[in-house]
């Protein structure tokens, strides 16, 4: 197993064709009687100009900032940005992106641990990493971060933070893997199995479940599409970068915090500029069909309880969730506190407030000073 130092260098010819497709882009006014969505026909435009005349060389250069790394693992190449810290025996620190994003909404985390060796990793199948040749199940996404971590970076000891379609594999790499993970960081806490959420008599978590199954019929529309069709959705978003704007964005902006319900609100936690690097990132890799992997290969993992000390940080989407559950699945939950601030991307919309919390739990931990 090796690893090969990595820089991203998106060929001019492919900026060139992505401003020429921006440029002729053919806009659809807002339907009547829409449903209500996270982008608006006003805002697409919006995003679509800025997007012609974003300067992607100084946001590249910026990326390049973080040291970047290509991983062979078990099989597969990860890429990896490995922020090591100039402090003799810093903790590391694992952390793992879901869907939409990619590992460049948590750099700014990373950049907030200089105490830490902080390895954000590219999950197989979006932005620099490849698609895995068998399904991307949980199981299998836990023990290729657990082997990036232990086996080829040579950390005995690690913390973990997963988001989104990883919050499940950070529970599991936990779970399964006790003696290395020394500190489990959550903002997605455990859900209840289905059936045991059906049969549950508590007033609390059958209000919470009941909230979760309500909204998310309004919201399912875009997983059950990539889990269905996901070659066909990608035939359109992979060749109109408008339409792969607004795929994007509008998850960004539904599930992050933006109470005032415009769309452009969410710039507020995520701004423009990461928006369009996002996007960009996905344009340039053409990797849109296969970050749709998870959707289709499907099924969560079993996860037994979690063992090793934990830190869960309900953020505003879930605010309501059960502290009841945690402390049955977290069985050494150290912290349990609902985050004032940051909705589904917790680490991108609130770096700040995340990072104060990750070094004040590692403390507690005797990790670091």
């Amino acid at each position: 197993m090796t690893v090969r130092p990595f820089a991203i260098d998106v060929p001019q010819p492919v900026l060139d064709d992505l401003r020429d497709r921006l440029a002729r882009t053919r806009f659809l006014d807002d339907s009547a009687r829409r449903p209500a969505s996270g982008m608006t026909s006003a805002y697409l435009r919006e995003l679509v100009a800025s997007w012609q005349t974003f300067d992607w060389r100084a946001r590249e250069a910026w990326l390049n900032e973080h040291p970047q790394l290509l991983a062979d693992v078990d099989g597969t190449t990860l890429h990896i940005a490995h922020q090591r810290s100039t402090t003799p025996g810093a903790p590391a620190l694992l952390v793992m992106h879901g869907w939409p994003h990619t590992f460049a909404l948590q750099l700014d985390l990373a950049d907030l641990l200089p105490d830490f060796d902080v390895v954000v990793v590219s999950l197989p199948g979006f932005a620099f990493s490849p698609p895995l040749d068998e399904p991307i199940t949980e199981q299998r996404l836990a023990e290729l971060m657990h082997t990036l971590m232990t086996d080829v970076l040579g950390y005995s000891t690690y913390l973990s933070y997963g988001e989104d379609l990883t919050a499940n594999v950070s529970d599991l790499v936990a779970a399964t893997h006790p003696e290395a993970v020394v500190g489990l960081v959550v903002t997605h806490a455990h859900f209840l199995p289905q059936d045991e959420r059906d049969a549950t008599t508590d007033p609390t978590e059958r209000a919470f479940y009941d909230r979760m199954a309500a909204d998310w019929y309004q919201q399912a529309g875009y997983a059950h599409l990539q889990g269905t069709r996901p070659d066909t959705l990608a035939a359109g978003l992979n060749d109109s970068p408008a339409g792969l704007l607004a795929w994007l964005t509008e998850k960004l902006v539904e599930w992050s915090e933006t109470p005032d319900g415009d769309p452009a609100a969410v710039e507020k936690r995520i701004s423009r500029e990461r928006i369009l690097t996002e996007a960009t990132l996905y344009w340039a890799t053409q990797s849109i069909a296969t970050s749709f992997g998870s959707y289709f290969d499907g099924g969560d993992a079993e996860i037994p309880p979690v063992e090793v000390p934990t830190a869960v940080f309900v953020q505003k989407h879930e605010h309501d969730n059960p502290e009841s559950v945690a402390r049955r699945f977290y069985r050494d939950l150290r912290v349990f506190e609902r985050l004032p601030e940051g909705g589904h991307f917790a680490v991108g919309e609130v770096p700040d407030a995340m990072a104060q919390r990750v070094r004040t739990f590692a403390r507690e931990l005797g990790l670091v000073p």
